[in-house]
């Protein structure tokens, strides 16, 4: 590590087991109330869409709450899934954002459709032209934002000469392309699909076109972080996350399930191997473990942000691991002026 590195947070508003959407909404309060006043970069929510147990559908209305909610910190989406929008609208809604919470609002952007395919339709018939159409979009929506646009037939009030930070987000080389094409900051998904991680950050690196956004390349990657008082907590916290994962590979649609003491019971052969895969990016333990195994990984990856995903059972746990996280990462920051 050269330099400092930010940490910010996503959440989806996963509802637990027994649980539902107003006590998660109150829990995501209290978790970005903390991630505020612990000096987290970012607070992020995510669009899902027909999955009982994410509570983050309507992804703007809760970006508002949450930011009436705090600060200083930045809130934003991690991400807006744009073919599932119209560019104008969005616009719209991030205009309003941004006026009502200056220069605390982030609009991060992503192809896919946040769902499965049904509902993708269900959401907007031509969603599969408008997937294809994405870089059109994502320039169609920079054009409401700029002062240029005054002239315009259609215009995006009161987005209109704003300057909300864009960032496209993604898990595949395509996410890097056009990002790197574009000269917009970079996110990509290692929570749940780092398999290509470290070659979209060198291919964004390699191709990046400075821009009236950006002058050089800007990267966060997102990972599961599962930190508690000691190794052997963290590691019986996550197994809350891998059977989310276990659950997602199944279709099985159940709220996050309490720890258990061993997977091996729960999954199979075949089963472990994917949600291994989708779980590579993931870092559990504590204090001291987290130092060991982030500063490895942020040096390897060469990112200039980190984001962090923690789906922990325990409200007060989660909270906990937070903490411990930011703590984590502020030793990393000191030892670099050491």
């Amino acid at each position: 590590m050269k330099n400092p590195i930010s940490v910010s947070l996503l959440d989806l508003a996963i509802i637990t087991q027994d649980s539902n959407a107003t006590e998660t909404f109150q829990k995501t309060k209290d978790i970005a109330q903390l991630a505020d006043n612990l000096g987290y970069k970012r607070f992020w929510l995510a669009e899902h869409h027909n999955m009982a147990h994410v509570a983050s559908t309507a992804t703007v209305v809760l970006i508002g709450y949450v930011a009436s909610q705090t600060k200083n910190i930045r809130v934003g989406s991690g991400g807006i899934m744009l073919p599932n929008h119209s560019p104008l609208v969005v616009a719209e809604q991030f205009g309003t954002l941004e006026t009502l919470y200056p220069n605390r609002i982030d609009l991060g952007l992503g192809r896919a459709p946040g769902t499965d395919q049904p509902t993708a339709e269900a959401i907007r018939k031509d969603f599969f032209e408008q997937a294809q159409r994405f870089p059109q979009n994502v320039s169609k929506l920079q054009e409401y934002f700029s002062s240029e646009n005054e002239t315009g037939k259609v215009r995006a009030f009161p987005a209109e000469g704003l300057k909300v930070p864009i960032w496209i987000l993604g898990s595949s080389m395509d996410s890097a392309a056009l990002a790197a094409a574009y000269g917009l900051p970079y996110a990509f998904a290692g929570h749940f699909a780092p398999k290509l991680m470290i070659q979209a950050f060198e291919f964004y690196r390699e191709n990046f076109q400075p821009s009236e956004y950006l002058e050089k390349p800007q990267t966060m990657a997102c990972v599961n972080i599962i930190a508690a008082d000691t190794n052997e907590e963290a590691e019986l916290l996550s197994t809350s996350l891998y059977q989310m994962f276990l659950n997602l590979i199944r279709n099985d649609r159940k709220g996050l399930q309490p720890p258990v003491p061993s997977l091996d019971d729960i999954m199979n052969e075949q089963e472990r191997f994917h949600v291994n895969q989708m779980t590579a990016g993931t870092f559990t333990g504590n204090k001291e473990q987290l130092v060991t195994d982030l500063k490895k990984f942020i040096d390897y990856a060469r990112i200039d942000e980190l984001m962090v995903t923690s789906p922990i059972f325990d409200h007060q746990a989660k909270l906990k691991s937070i903490q411990i996280t930011k703590e984590a990462i502020d030793s990393l920051n000191e030892s670099i002026h050491i």
